[in-house]
Protein backbone atom coordinates (compact mmCIF):
# COMPACT_ATOMS: atom_id res chain seq x y z
CA UNK A 1 0.00 0.00 0.00
CA UNK A 2 1.24 3.45 -1.01
CA UNK A 3 2.32 5.80 2.04
CA UNK A 4 2.21 9.49 1.88
CA UNK A 5 5.34 11.39 4.07
CA UNK A 6 3.75 14.40 5.89
CA UNK A 7 6.33 16.24 7.89
CA UNK A 8 4.22 17.92 11.06
CA UNK A 9 3.61 21.66 11.50
CA UNK A 10 5.90 22.85 14.25
CA UNK A 11 6.55 26.62 15.71
CA UNK A 12 9.57 27.42 17.85
CA UNK A 13 9.65 30.22 20.33
CA UNK A 14 12.57 32.30 21.37
CA UNK A 15 13.15 30.17 23.93
CA UNK A 16 14.27 27.17 21.36
CA UNK A 17 17.99 29.63 21.47
CA UNK A 18 18.35 27.83 24.68
CA UNK A 19 21.50 25.87 24.88
CA UNK A 20 19.73 23.22 27.24
CA UNK A 21 18.55 21.49 24.13
CA UNK A 22 19.40 20.94 20.56
CA UNK A 23 17.24 23.41 18.18
CA UNK A 24 16.86 19.58 16.54
CA UNK A 25 15.17 18.13 20.17
CA UNK A 26 13.24 21.70 20.27
CA UNK A 27 11.91 21.05 16.49
CA UNK A 28 11.02 17.86 17.99
CA UNK A 29 9.42 18.92 21.32
CA UNK A 30 7.85 22.21 18.88
CA UNK A 31 5.97 19.51 16.50
CA UNK A 32 3.93 17.99 19.81
CA UNK A 33 2.46 22.03 21.01
CA UNK A 34 5.15 22.07 23.37
CA UNK A 35 7.32 25.39 22.79
CA UNK A 36 7.57 28.04 25.76
CA UNK A 37 9.74 27.27 28.70
CA UNK A 38 7.14 27.11 30.94
CA UNK A 39 5.31 24.06 28.50
CA UNK A 40 8.75 22.24 28.56
CA UNK A 41 9.14 22.60 32.51
CA UNK A 42 5.74 21.27 32.57
CA UNK A 43 5.89 18.49 30.33
CA UNK A 44 9.68 17.37 31.81
CA UNK A 45 9.00 17.98 35.64
CA UNK A 46 6.06 16.15 36.37
CA UNK A 47 5.82 14.69 40.24
CA UNK A 48 3.25 12.08 42.00
CA UNK A 49 1.48 13.89 44.41
CA UNK A 50 -1.93 13.79 45.81
CA UNK A 51 -3.92 16.69 45.48
CA UNK A 52 -5.61 18.82 48.23
CA UNK A 53 -8.94 19.40 46.54
CA UNK A 54 -9.73 16.32 45.95
CA UNK A 55 -13.40 17.17 47.72
CA UNK A 56 -13.90 20.01 45.42
CA UNK A 57 -14.15 17.38 42.64
CA UNK A 58 -17.78 17.25 41.83
CA UNK A 59 -19.82 13.93 43.82
CA UNK A 60 -16.46 13.07 45.46
CA UNK A 61 -18.26 14.79 49.36
CA UNK A 62 -21.26 12.78 48.75
CA UNK A 63 -19.38 9.72 47.84
CA UNK A 64 -17.16 9.44 50.73
CA UNK A 65 -19.77 10.05 52.86
CA UNK A 66 -21.63 7.03 51.89
CA UNK A 67 -19.21 4.77 51.42
CA UNK A 68 -17.98 5.90 55.22
CA UNK A 69 -22.04 5.26 56.19
CA UNK A 70 -22.01 1.39 54.72
CA UNK A 71 -18.53 0.85 56.34
CA UNK A 72 -20.20 1.64 59.68
CA UNK A 73 -23.48 -0.14 59.00
CA UNK A 74 -21.45 -3.08 57.86
CA UNK A 75 -23.35 -2.70 54.51
CA UNK A 76 -22.87 -4.78 51.56
CA UNK A 77 -20.93 -2.82 48.87
CA UNK A 78 -20.62 -4.17 44.96
CA UNK A 79 -17.42 -2.31 42.65
CA UNK A 80 -20.00 -3.21 39.42
CA UNK A 81 -16.87 -3.09 36.20
CA UNK A 82 -16.26 -2.86 32.99
CA UNK A 83 -14.58 -6.32 30.87
CA UNK A 84 -11.89 -4.50 28.89
CA UNK A 85 -8.62 -3.76 30.81
CA UNK A 86 -9.32 -0.31 31.72
CA UNK A 87 -12.62 -1.68 34.00
CA UNK A 88 -10.70 -5.20 34.91
CA UNK A 89 -8.04 -2.90 36.84
CA UNK A 90 -10.24 -0.08 38.29
CA UNK A 91 -12.81 -2.92 39.42
CA UNK A 92 -9.57 -4.28 41.55
CA UNK A 93 -8.09 -1.24 42.38
CA UNK A 94 -11.45 0.30 44.26
CA UNK A 95 -12.62 -3.12 45.61
CA UNK A 96 -8.58 -3.81 47.22
CA UNK A 97 -8.69 -0.01 48.65
CA UNK A 98 -12.35 -0.39 50.35
CA UNK A 99 -11.04 -3.70 51.67
CA UNK A 100 -7.80 -2.15 53.23
CA UNK A 101 -10.04 0.78 54.79
CA UNK A 102 -12.51 -1.73 56.53
CA UNK A 103 -14.94 -2.48 53.97
CA UNK A 104 -16.13 -6.20 56.02
CA UNK A 105 -18.38 -7.05 53.22
CA UNK A 106 -17.68 -6.43 49.49
CA UNK A 107 -18.01 -8.04 46.24
CA UNK A 108 -17.52 -7.08 42.66
CA UNK A 109 -19.66 -7.95 39.04
CA UNK A 110 -18.08 -7.33 35.86
CA UNK A 111 -20.79 -8.44 32.91
CA UNK A 112 -20.28 -10.81 30.52
CA UNK A 113 -19.27 -9.27 27.03
CA UNK A 114 -21.27 -11.46 24.91
CA UNK A 115 -24.75 -11.97 27.10
CA UNK A 116 -24.87 -8.76 28.82
CA UNK A 117 -22.47 -6.33 26.73
CA UNK A 118 -21.57 -2.59 28.38
CA UNK A 119 -22.85 -1.37 31.44
CA UNK A 120 -25.54 -1.89 34.01
CA UNK A 121 -28.33 -4.15 33.11
CA UNK A 122 -31.50 -4.75 35.12
CA UNK A 123 -30.33 -8.38 35.32
CA UNK A 124 -27.49 -7.88 37.10
CA UNK A 125 -29.04 -5.41 39.36
CA UNK A 126 -31.83 -7.88 40.58
CA UNK A 127 -28.77 -10.26 40.85
CA UNK A 128 -26.89 -8.18 43.50
CA UNK A 129 -29.77 -7.39 45.25
CA UNK A 130 -30.90 -11.01 46.08
CA UNK A 131 -27.34 -10.84 47.12
CA UNK A 132 -27.69 -8.44 49.74
CA UNK A 133 -25.93 -5.20 48.13
CA UNK A 134 -26.96 -1.99 49.54
CA UNK A 135 -24.37 0.18 47.50
CA UNK A 136 -23.47 -0.49 43.83
CA UNK A 137 -19.95 1.70 42.98
CA UNK A 138 -19.64 1.68 39.09
CA UNK A 139 -15.96 2.07 37.78
CA UNK A 140 -15.18 2.97 33.95
CA UNK A 141 -19.66 3.10 33.41
CA UNK A 142 -22.53 3.98 34.58
CA UNK A 143 -22.51 7.64 33.28
CA UNK A 144 -25.45 6.36 30.70
CA UNK A 145 -27.72 4.27 33.14
CA UNK A 146 -30.44 6.02 33.94
CA UNK A 147 -33.02 3.29 33.71
CA UNK A 148 -31.00 0.87 35.78
CA UNK A 149 -30.00 3.03 38.54
CA UNK A 150 -33.82 3.21 38.67
CA UNK A 151 -34.00 0.06 38.77
CA UNK A 152 -31.60 -0.16 41.93
CA UNK A 153 -33.35 2.56 43.79
CA UNK A 154 -36.53 0.72 43.88
CA UNK A 155 -34.73 -2.01 44.87
CA UNK A 156 -33.14 -0.30 47.71
CA UNK A 157 -29.64 -0.18 46.02
CA UNK A 158 -27.90 3.12 46.16
CA UNK A 159 -25.42 4.07 43.35
CA UNK A 160 -22.17 5.79 43.05
CA UNK A 161 -21.14 6.50 39.51
CA UNK A 162 -17.43 6.80 38.80
CA UNK A 163 -16.90 7.09 35.13
CA UNK A 164 -14.77 9.03 32.44
CA UNK A 165 -17.36 8.17 29.52
CA UNK A 166 -19.11 11.54 27.86
CA UNK A 167 -22.20 11.99 29.83
CA UNK A 168 -25.89 12.42 27.96
CA UNK A 169 -28.51 15.65 28.64
CA UNK A 170 -30.01 13.34 31.28
CA UNK A 171 -27.94 11.78 34.25
CA UNK A 172 -28.73 8.89 36.34
CA UNK A 173 -29.85 9.62 39.62
CA UNK A 174 -27.40 8.11 41.85
CA UNK A 175 -26.11 9.32 45.05
CA UNK A 176 -23.06 11.20 43.31
CA UNK A 177 -21.45 11.07 40.20
CA UNK A 178 -17.91 11.39 40.08
CA UNK A 179 -16.53 12.08 35.94
CA UNK A 180 -14.21 14.83 34.87
CA UNK A 181 -16.53 15.29 31.63
CA UNK A 182 -19.55 16.32 33.99
CA UNK A 183 -19.98 20.60 33.49
CA UNK A 184 -17.99 22.06 36.77
CA UNK A 185 -16.69 18.66 37.62
CA UNK A 186 -13.67 20.04 39.34
CA UNK A 187 -11.36 17.94 38.21
CA UNK A 188 -8.07 19.86 37.20
CA UNK A 189 -6.94 16.98 34.01
CA UNK A 190 -10.09 15.42 32.33
CA UNK A 191 -8.82 12.93 30.49
CA UNK A 192 -8.54 10.24 32.89
CA UNK A 193 -9.21 6.56 31.90
CA UNK A 194 -11.68 5.07 34.14
CA UNK A 195 -9.02 3.74 36.30
CA UNK A 196 -7.94 6.95 37.31
CA UNK A 197 -10.86 8.51 37.77
CA UNK A 198 -11.26 5.80 40.28
CA UNK A 199 -7.82 6.33 41.83
CA UNK A 200 -9.08 9.74 42.45
CA UNK A 201 -11.77 8.45 44.87
CA UNK A 202 -9.37 5.79 46.46
CA UNK A 203 -7.12 9.11 47.13
CA UNK A 204 -10.09 10.73 48.79
CA UNK A 205 -10.85 7.89 50.99
CA UNK A 206 -7.56 7.26 52.42
CA UNK A 207 -7.48 11.27 52.99
CA UNK A 208 -10.53 11.33 54.33
CA UNK A 209 -10.05 7.52 56.44
CA UNK A 210 -6.52 7.02 56.97
CA UNK A 211 -4.47 10.06 55.52
CA UNK A 212 -1.28 8.53 57.25
CA UNK A 213 -1.30 5.70 55.36
CA UNK A 214 -2.11 7.17 52.08
CA UNK A 215 1.57 6.32 50.56
CA UNK A 216 0.10 2.86 50.27
CA UNK A 217 -1.90 3.82 47.13
CA UNK A 218 1.81 3.99 45.11
CA UNK A 219 1.63 0.45 44.94
CA UNK A 220 -1.84 0.29 43.14
CA UNK A 221 -0.19 2.80 40.50
CA UNK A 222 1.32 -0.52 38.27
CA UNK A 223 -2.63 -1.11 37.89
CA UNK A 224 -3.14 3.01 36.96
CA UNK A 225 -0.48 2.89 34.42
CA UNK A 226 -2.22 -0.79 33.14
CA UNK A 227 -5.70 0.66 32.57
CA UNK A 228 -4.39 4.43 31.24
CA UNK A 229 -2.40 2.80 28.66
CA UNK A 230 -4.87 -0.38 27.59
CA UNK A 231 -8.12 2.56 26.99
CA UNK A 232 -5.67 4.68 24.82
CA UNK A 233 -6.46 7.86 26.96
CA UNK A 234 -4.04 10.69 26.05
CA UNK A 235 -0.15 10.19 27.91
CA UNK A 236 -0.16 14.11 28.73
CA UNK A 237 -1.13 15.90 32.07
CA UNK A 238 -1.72 13.99 34.67
CA UNK A 239 -1.88 10.43 33.05
CA UNK A 240 1.76 11.10 31.89
CA UNK A 241 2.69 11.41 35.73
CA UNK A 242 0.17 8.39 36.79
CA UNK A 243 1.57 6.24 33.91
CA UNK A 244 5.11 7.35 34.66
CA UNK A 245 5.31 6.06 37.63
CA UNK A 246 2.85 3.50 37.53
CA UNK A 247 5.79 1.61 34.85
CA UNK A 248 8.36 1.93 37.82
CA UNK A 249 6.01 0.11 40.25
CA UNK A 250 4.64 -2.09 37.39
CA UNK A 251 8.71 -3.53 37.07
CA UNK A 252 8.49 -4.19 40.94
CA UNK A 253 5.34 -5.18 41.26
CA UNK A 254 3.84 -7.50 44.50
CA UNK A 255 0.88 -8.91 42.51
CA UNK A 256 2.13 -12.66 42.33
CA UNK A 257 -0.81 -12.73 39.44
CA UNK A 258 0.95 -10.17 37.59
CA UNK A 259 4.53 -11.60 38.28
CA UNK A 260 2.76 -15.17 37.34
CA UNK A 261 1.78 -13.50 33.92
CA UNK A 262 4.96 -12.22 33.21
CA UNK A 263 6.74 -15.47 34.01
CA UNK A 264 3.93 -17.51 31.27
CA UNK A 265 3.88 -15.33 28.50
CA UNK A 266 7.89 -14.59 28.59
CA UNK A 267 7.34 -10.71 29.37
CA UNK A 268 10.48 -9.23 30.39
CA UNK A 269 9.99 -7.13 33.25
CA UNK A 270 11.49 -6.27 36.28
CA UNK A 271 12.98 -4.24 39.03
CA UNK A 272 16.30 -3.86 36.38
CA UNK A 273 13.96 -3.79 33.19
CA UNK A 274 11.25 -1.30 33.82
CA UNK A 275 8.61 -1.60 30.98
CA UNK A 276 7.41 0.98 28.25
CA UNK A 277 4.10 1.51 27.18
CA UNK A 278 4.58 -0.74 24.23
CA UNK A 279 4.61 -3.59 26.35
CA UNK A 280 1.70 -2.64 28.51
CA UNK A 281 -0.02 -2.01 25.03
CA UNK A 282 1.03 -5.10 22.91
CA UNK A 283 2.44 -7.31 25.88
CA UNK A 284 0.01 -7.01 29.00
CA UNK A 285 -3.40 -5.47 28.31
CA UNK A 286 -3.94 -7.48 25.33
CA UNK A 287 -3.60 -10.58 27.69
CA UNK A 288 -5.96 -8.87 30.18
CA UNK A 289 -8.42 -8.20 27.68
CA UNK A 290 -8.67 -11.47 26.33
CA UNK A 291 -10.19 -12.89 29.00
CA UNK A 292 -13.31 -10.66 28.15
CA UNK A 293 -12.74 -11.25 24.84
CA UNK A 294 -12.95 -15.12 24.56
CA UNK A 295 -14.75 -16.57 28.00
CA UNK A 296 -15.35 -13.97 31.23
CA UNK A 297 -13.23 -11.04 32.31
CA UNK A 298 -13.62 -11.89 36.05
CA UNK A 299 -10.47 -14.66 34.97
CA UNK A 300 -8.37 -11.72 34.59
CA UNK A 301 -9.98 -10.12 37.34
CA UNK A 302 -8.92 -12.66 39.69
CA UNK A 303 -5.17 -12.96 38.34
CA UNK A 304 -4.72 -9.54 39.59
CA UNK A 305 -6.26 -10.30 42.87
CA UNK A 306 -4.23 -13.54 43.77
CA UNK A 307 -2.67 -13.90 46.33
CA UNK A 308 -0.97 -17.60 46.22
CA UNK A 309 1.27 -18.46 43.74
CA UNK A 310 -0.15 -21.92 42.90
CA UNK A 311 -3.48 -20.57 41.60
CA UNK A 312 -1.78 -17.22 40.51
CA UNK A 313 0.37 -19.76 38.21
CA UNK A 314 -2.76 -21.79 36.98
CA UNK A 315 -4.86 -18.37 36.30
CA UNK A 316 -1.55 -17.06 34.48
CA UNK A 317 -2.05 -20.15 32.42
CA UNK A 318 -5.73 -19.62 32.05
CA UNK A 319 -5.46 -16.16 30.80
CA UNK A 320 -2.24 -17.28 28.49
CA UNK A 321 -4.65 -19.71 26.91
CA UNK A 322 -7.46 -17.39 26.22
CA UNK A 323 -5.15 -15.18 24.58
CA UNK A 324 -3.28 -17.49 22.38
CA UNK A 325 -7.14 -18.54 21.13
CA UNK A 326 -7.80 -14.61 20.56
CA UNK A 327 -5.06 -14.58 18.61
CA UNK A 328 -5.65 -17.73 16.26
CA UNK A 329 -9.14 -16.71 15.95
CA UNK A 330 -8.28 -13.26 14.95
CA UNK A 331 -6.20 -14.32 12.39
CA UNK A 332 -8.45 -16.93 10.96
CA UNK A 333 -11.17 -14.78 10.94
CA UNK A 334 -9.40 -11.86 9.50
CA UNK A 335 -7.94 -14.56 6.12
CA UNK A 336 -11.66 -15.41 5.69
CA UNK A 337 -12.88 -11.67 5.30
CA UNK A 338 -9.48 -10.47 3.36
CA UNK A 339 -10.58 -13.76 0.61
CA UNK A 340 -14.34 -11.93 1.40
CA UNK A 341 -12.95 -8.53 0.35
CA UNK A 342 -11.14 -9.54 -2.56
CA UNK A 343 -13.72 -11.37 -4.08
CA UNK A 344 -16.57 -9.25 -3.53
CA UNK A 345 -15.57 -5.56 -2.89
CA UNK A 346 -12.68 -5.28 -4.85
CA UNK A 347 -14.65 -2.43 -7.02
CA UNK A 348 -16.52 -1.16 -3.62
CA UNK A 349 -15.65 1.37 -0.98
CA UNK A 350 -17.32 -0.44 1.72
CA UNK A 351 -16.43 -4.17 3.28
CA UNK A 352 -19.00 -6.12 5.50
CA UNK A 353 -19.47 -9.52 6.51
CA UNK A 354 -21.55 -12.13 8.89
CA UNK A 355 -21.65 -15.27 11.07
CA UNK A 356 -23.22 -16.74 13.38
CA UNK A 357 -19.47 -18.05 14.87
CA UNK A 358 -17.36 -15.29 15.26
CA UNK A 359 -17.24 -13.93 18.96
CA UNK A 360 -18.58 -10.52 19.69
CA UNK A 361 -15.13 -9.93 21.53
CA UNK A 362 -12.73 -9.61 18.81
CA UNK A 363 -15.41 -8.30 16.17
CA UNK A 364 -13.53 -4.79 16.51
CA UNK A 365 -10.05 -6.25 16.46
CA UNK A 366 -10.99 -8.21 12.90
CA UNK A 367 -12.62 -4.90 11.40
CA UNK A 368 -9.38 -2.83 12.46
CA UNK A 369 -7.13 -5.02 10.49
CA UNK A 370 -8.82 -5.98 7.91
CA UNK A 371 -9.81 -1.49 7.48
CA UNK A 372 -6.09 -1.10 7.68
CA UNK A 373 -4.90 -3.29 4.90
CA UNK A 374 -7.38 -2.57 2.66
CA UNK A 375 -8.02 1.07 3.44
CA UNK A 376 -11.96 0.80 3.21
CA UNK A 377 -14.36 1.14 5.75
CA UNK A 378 -15.72 -2.17 7.68
CA UNK A 379 -18.17 -3.83 9.42
CA UNK A 380 -18.02 -7.49 10.84
CA UNK A 381 -21.16 -8.75 12.34
CA UNK A 382 -21.84 -11.70 14.71
CA UNK A 383 -25.06 -13.12 13.96
CA UNK A 384 -27.60 -13.50 17.05
CA UNK A 385 -30.65 -14.96 17.37
CA UNK A 386 -32.64 -11.95 17.11
CA UNK A 387 -30.48 -9.03 16.36
CA UNK A 388 -27.08 -8.86 14.30
CA UNK A 389 -24.42 -7.24 16.54
CA UNK A 390 -21.92 -5.24 14.46
CA UNK A 391 -18.54 -3.26 14.72
CA UNK A 392 -17.03 -0.73 12.29
CA UNK A 393 -13.48 0.65 11.83
CA UNK A 394 -12.91 2.95 9.11
CA UNK A 395 -10.03 5.71 7.41
CA UNK A 396 -9.30 8.93 8.15
CA UNK A 397 -11.23 10.22 5.29
CA UNK A 398 -14.92 8.85 6.49
CA UNK A 399 -16.32 9.84 9.51
CA UNK A 400 -18.08 6.20 10.27
CA UNK A 401 -21.01 7.61 13.08
CA UNK A 402 -21.82 10.68 11.02
CA UNK A 403 -22.87 7.60 8.35
CA UNK A 404 -24.65 5.71 11.18
CA UNK A 405 -26.55 8.70 11.90
CA UNK A 406 -28.21 8.90 8.77
CA UNK A 407 -28.72 5.46 8.90
CA UNK A 408 -30.19 5.41 12.56
CA UNK A 409 -33.36 4.29 11.63
CA UNK A 410 -32.29 0.99 10.50
CA UNK A 411 -30.24 0.86 13.48
CA UNK A 412 -31.46 -0.76 17.09
CA UNK A 413 -28.72 0.87 18.53
CA UNK A 414 -25.38 2.81 17.67
CA UNK A 415 -22.71 4.52 19.27
CA UNK A 416 -18.77 5.49 18.91
CA UNK A 417 -16.99 7.89 17.30
CA UNK A 418 -14.85 8.73 13.94
CA UNK A 419 -13.10 5.84 13.66
CA UNK A 420 -14.85 3.05 15.27
CA UNK A 421 -18.37 2.30 16.50
CA UNK A 422 -20.53 -0.21 17.72
CA UNK A 423 -24.08 -1.56 15.85
CA UNK A 424 -27.06 -3.44 16.88
CA UNK A 425 -29.65 -3.68 13.95
CA UNK A 426 -32.52 -6.16 13.23
CA UNK A 427 -32.22 -9.05 10.67
CA UNK A 428 -34.77 -7.48 7.95
CA UNK A 429 -32.55 -4.08 8.12
CA UNK A 430 -29.05 -5.18 7.57
CA UNK A 431 -29.25 -5.52 3.80
CA UNK A 432 -30.68 -2.21 3.05
CA UNK A 433 -27.93 -1.08 6.21
CA UNK A 434 -25.13 -2.10 4.20
CA UNK A 435 -26.56 -1.02 1.09
CA UNK A 436 -27.12 2.47 2.80
CA UNK A 437 -23.81 2.78 3.84
CA UNK A 438 -21.75 1.96 0.69
CA UNK A 439 -23.67 4.98 -1.12
CA UNK A 440 -23.07 7.03 1.65
CA UNK A 441 -19.00 6.38 1.27
CA UNK A 442 -18.68 6.05 -1.97
CA UNK A 443 -20.43 9.62 -2.59
CA UNK A 444 -18.04 10.85 0.39
CA UNK A 445 -15.10 8.97 -1.77
CA UNK A 446 -16.33 9.89 -4.99
CA UNK A 447 -12.81 11.35 -6.72
CA UNK A 448 -10.56 11.15 -4.20
CA UNK A 449 -7.65 8.74 -4.14
CA UNK A 450 -6.89 7.13 -0.78
CA UNK A 451 -3.53 6.92 0.17
CA UNK A 452 -2.24 6.17 3.75
CA UNK A 453 -0.65 8.93 5.43
CA UNK A 454 2.49 8.82 7.67
CA UNK A 455 3.34 11.85 10.09
CA UNK A 456 6.95 12.21 10.08
CA UNK A 457 7.72 14.53 13.19
CA UNK A 458 11.15 15.69 12.25
CA UNK A 459 13.49 15.46 9.52
CA UNK A 460 16.99 15.14 10.88
CA UNK A 461 20.98 14.35 9.69
CA UNK A 462 22.99 11.75 10.37
CA UNK A 463 24.87 13.82 12.34
CA UNK A 464 22.05 14.59 14.76
CA UNK A 465 21.87 11.42 16.24
CA UNK A 466 24.34 10.41 19.12
CA UNK A 467 23.58 9.51 22.89
CA UNK A 468 22.96 12.82 23.96
CA UNK A 469 19.90 12.84 21.29
CA UNK A 470 18.90 9.83 22.78
CA UNK A 471 19.22 10.30 26.30
CA UNK A 472 16.43 13.56 25.90
CA UNK A 473 14.23 11.22 24.07
CA UNK A 474 13.86 9.38 26.68
CA UNK A 475 12.80 11.76 29.12
CA UNK A 476 9.73 12.16 26.48
CA UNK A 477 8.57 9.21 27.93
CA UNK A 478 6.15 7.07 28.42
CA UNK A 479 4.95 7.30 24.54
CA UNK A 480 1.33 6.79 24.04
CA UNK A 481 -1.77 9.14 22.55
CA UNK A 482 -1.30 12.40 22.44
CA UNK A 483 2.34 11.96 23.01
CA UNK A 484 3.43 9.13 20.86
CA UNK A 485 6.44 7.76 19.77
CA UNK A 486 8.41 10.29 17.46
CA UNK A 487 8.95 9.50 13.80
CA UNK A 488 12.16 10.66 11.89
CA UNK A 489 13.34 10.70 8.59
CA UNK A 490 16.35 10.60 7.34
CA UNK A 491 16.87 11.67 3.24
CA UNK A 492 19.71 10.30 0.94
CA UNK A 493 20.98 7.20 3.31
CA UNK A 494 23.09 4.53 1.40
CA UNK A 495 22.74 0.83 1.93
CA UNK A 496 25.97 -0.64 3.08
CA UNK A 497 24.50 -3.88 3.96
CA UNK A 498 20.85 -5.72 3.21
CA UNK A 499 19.82 -8.71 4.72
CA UNK A 500 16.23 -10.60 5.12
CA UNK A 501 16.04 -11.90 8.25
CA UNK A 502 13.60 -14.17 10.64
CA UNK A 503 11.50 -16.98 9.98
CA UNK A 504 10.22 -16.93 5.97
CA UNK A 505 13.06 -13.89 5.76
CA UNK A 506 10.50 -11.81 6.79
CA UNK A 507 12.57 -9.03 8.55
CA UNK A 508 14.02 -6.14 6.66
CA UNK A 509 17.95 -6.21 8.23
CA UNK A 510 19.77 -2.96 7.13
CA UNK A 511 23.40 -1.36 7.50
CA UNK A 512 22.46 2.48 5.93
CA UNK A 513 25.10 5.73 6.09
CA UNK A 514 24.66 8.89 4.91
CA UNK A 515 25.80 9.33 1.04
CA UNK A 516 27.55 12.16 1.93
CA UNK A 517 30.84 12.26 3.95
CA UNK A 518 29.86 11.11 7.42
CA UNK A 519 30.63 8.54 8.07
CA UNK A 520 28.06 6.99 10.82
CA UNK A 521 26.97 3.87 10.03
CA UNK A 522 23.50 2.63 11.45
CA UNK A 523 21.77 -0.59 12.05
CA UNK A 524 18.36 -0.22 11.08
CA UNK A 525 15.67 -3.02 10.94
CA UNK A 526 12.19 -3.87 9.18
CA UNK A 527 9.74 -6.03 10.90
CA UNK A 528 7.91 -7.64 8.58
CA UNK A 529 9.21 -5.43 5.72
CA UNK A 530 11.23 -8.13 3.79
CA UNK A 531 8.92 -8.92 1.53
CA UNK A 532 7.86 -5.09 0.76
CA UNK A 533 11.42 -4.61 -0.43
CA UNK A 534 12.94 -8.06 -1.86
CA UNK A 535 14.89 -5.83 -4.46
CA UNK A 536 17.54 -3.70 -2.34
CA UNK A 537 20.79 -4.03 -3.45
CA UNK A 538 24.09 -2.36 -1.72
CA UNK A 539 24.84 1.05 -2.51
CA UNK A 540 21.27 1.81 -2.82
CA UNK A 541 20.14 5.54 -2.18
CA UNK A 542 17.64 5.33 0.21
CA UNK A 543 14.88 7.81 2.48
CA UNK A 544 13.72 6.26 5.90
CA UNK A 545 11.13 6.81 8.21
CA UNK A 546 11.75 5.15 11.47
CA UNK A 547 11.73 5.48 15.41
CA UNK A 548 15.13 5.31 17.68
CA UNK A 549 15.45 3.02 19.80
CA UNK A 550 18.74 1.70 21.93
CA UNK A 551 19.29 -2.09 21.04
CA UNK A 552 21.41 -3.96 23.81
CA UNK A 553 23.34 -7.24 22.50
CA UNK A 554 25.66 -9.03 25.03
CA UNK A 555 26.21 -5.91 27.19
CA UNK A 556 27.00 -3.67 23.89
CA UNK A 557 25.28 -0.68 23.46
CA UNK A 558 24.05 1.05 20.08
CA UNK A 559 21.13 3.29 18.38
CA UNK A 560 19.14 1.53 15.99
CA UNK A 561 16.93 2.31 13.47
CA UNK A 562 13.39 1.06 13.96
CA UNK A 563 12.18 0.81 10.02
CA UNK A 564 8.27 2.15 9.50
CA UNK A 565 8.76 2.71 5.95
CA UNK A 566 11.46 3.12 2.95
CA UNK A 567 11.76 5.17 -0.57
CA UNK A 568 14.31 4.52 -3.00
CA UNK A 569 16.08 7.88 -4.38
CA UNK A 570 15.53 7.88 -8.27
Amino acid sequence: MQKKWELRDKSISAFAMSEKYSPQFLELLASRGVSSQKEIEDFFCSSYSVSNDLLKISGMIEAIERIVKAFERKERIAIFGDYDADGVTATALLLEVLESLGGSSLTYYIPDRQLEGYGMNDLAIEFLARDGVKLIVTVDSGITNVDEVEKARALGIDVIITDHHHPLEVLPAAMAIINPHLENSGFEFSDLAGVGVAFKLAQALYQKIAPKEIDKLKWMLDLVAIGTVADCVTLLGENRTLTKYGLVVLSKTRRVGLTEMFKVGRIEISENNIPDTQKVAYQIAPRINAAGRMDHASVAYKLIMEKDQIQARILALEVEEKNQERQKITAEIVKEIEEIAMRDFSEKKFIFAKNEHWPVGILGLVAGKVAEKFQKPVVVFQIQQKEYVGSLRSIPEINIVKCLEKCADLLTKFGGHSQAAGVRILPENVDKFCQKMTELIETELFGKEIISTLTVDLELKAENIDWQFMQNLKKMEPFGMGNKEPIFLLRDMQISDVRMVGNGSKHLKLAIKAANSNPKIFDAIGFKLGSEFPNLEKDNLIDVVFNLEEDSWNGNKKIQLKLIDLKLVS
